[in-house]
Formats: C-alpha cells, structure tokens, sequence
C-alpha cells in the first residue's frame, strides 16, 4: 500500500515511517509528486491537518497522510502554536525559531516554562475523503534555558522532559518513540491502518 505525507519536513518522514515500523505499505514524501504545498490558513491543528492531506492526495492521486503538529507555551498564551515552523518568519529555520523561543522565556523560573507538543495525524483515502480519521497526541514538558542534545528535530534540543531530566534531542531514539506526541497519535493510525490492510487483504481473497 502506497501512502503520500504531506510534508517536506525530512526529518518528520523518517520518524513517521520507524513508527509506522513493519506494516506493509510504502510512505512517500510529498515531494515526489510536486515541489508545491498547501497553504496552511487555518487556526488550528485540526483543520491545517485536513488541508494538507487533501492537497496531497489530489497532488499524488495516492491515499494521504497529513500531520499538523507544534509546540505551546503556556506562559506565551499557547504560541507559538499552529506557527511553530514559521515562529520566527516566513522563511524561519529550526534554529531561528529555537532562538526566538528561548528569547521570549528569558529569566522566566521552570514553573513558567511548562510547555506541550501536540500532534493531530489525519488519513484520507482519497482527495474528497468526507470522512477523515483523525488521531492526537500530546506531550507535556517544559523549555529549557538552552538547547541541549542533537538528536530529533524542531523543538526538541529546548524541549525539556522532566521524567528522564533531559532534552527531547538528548532522548535515546527508543524512548522518544514511546514517548513523544507524535508516537502517541501515531499508535492510534498502526491500528487503522492494520485494520484498512486486513480489509484489502479480504477484499483480494474474495476476488481470487
């Protein structure tokens, strides 16, 4: 099974296709297909989530995958939000954003520094899918007063778990993917999609 994510994001397709581990079913990169994206307009998660599945599943014409996540702070009214990737521009790198971030917290104690990534996953079989699945997690922690580690991408060298007293860049990779918002909302599609596969499988029986 052919599935198409929209994003660019290199690092998000990697993490997406580990813990989407052995199931049998090949995820593309939106890239392949167009060096266009969808515009992201909307206010939420949610709703960015189901843009982006619709205009990559027209782009592909494949079933589509669609993950719309981000980081909020709570001392920052929930930003930067549904603009973690553009937090310091439009044009806006990891590290810029990273910095932005820690320059807003400056000299804020930890209690003010409580933070969560979220992330909503939304599968579409087709374009006009009128019924998409949707699937979220999240995962709460804190920004640290400075970057640490160099694994994972993003937020995590500032994303502070206070479980393992460490970054989420600095995580061994095996707990991050039990962990994280992403791994948390990726649980729930493992068994969606398990169950679209077993039905084909069936379907394909029934035909034979």
């Amino acid at each position: 099974m052919r599935l198409v994510l929209a994003s660019g994001n290199r690092g998000k397709l990697a993490e997406l296709r580990g813990l989407l581990g052995n199931l049998p079913l090949s995820l593309q990169a939106l890239g392949d297909f167009t060096a266009e994206v969808a515009d992201e307009t909307a206010p939420s998660f949610v709703e960015n989530a189901i843009l982006k599945a619709r205009f990559a599943a027209a782009a592909s014409q494949l079933p589509a995958l669609a993950d719309d996540s981000g980081l909020e702070v709570d001392a920052l009214g929930g930003a930067p939000g549904v603009h973690s990737a553009r937090y310091a521009g439009p044009a806006a790198n990891d590290a810029a954003n990273r910095h932005k971030l820690l320059e807003a917290l400056a000299g804020r104690p930890a209690d003010q520094r409580t933070a969560r990534f979220c992330c909503v996953l939304v599968y579409l079989r087709h374009a006009n899918d009128p019924w998409p699945q949707i699937f979220t997690g999240t995962w709460q922690g804190r920004i640290a007063p400075a970057e640490a580690g160099s694994n994972g991408f993003g937020y995590d060298p500032v994303f502070w778990v206070p479980d393992f007293a460490c970054t989420a860049a600095e995580l061994d990779p095996a707990d991050k993917a039990r962990l994280s918002h992403r791994a948390q909302a990726t649980a729930g599609l493992r068994a969606y999609l398990q169950q679209v596969l077993a039905n084909n499988v069936n379907k394909a029986d029934r035909t034979d």
